[in-house]
């Protein structure tokens, strides 16, 4: 059995699906044994969903972008 240290260490994978089919079942079979990692599983749904809702910033000139941190690159090189 996984400890809550390792489950909170796969979250992110498990809530996006890139967990293995073993991993999946570690991660569930914790999950029915622990009522904190379950909260905090819905709480990082909950933090998901409301993510996906907010609106997208537009997306600066990354040209511009780019050369003002190749600049800033090379200023601190120096």
């Amino acid at each position: 059995m996984l400890t809550c240290k390792e489950q909170v260490a796969r979250s992110s994978d498990y809530l996006d699906g890139q967990l293995s089919f073993r991993e999946r079942l570690l991660v569930r079979h914790h999950l029915m044994f622990c009522p904190n990692c379950r909260r905090f599983i819905r709480q990082m749904r909950l933090m998901q969903a409301t993510l996906r809702k907010l609106p997208k910033p537009p997306i600066p000139d990354l040209d511009h972008l780019a050369e003002k941190l190749a600049a800033e690159r090379r200023k601190n090189i120096r």
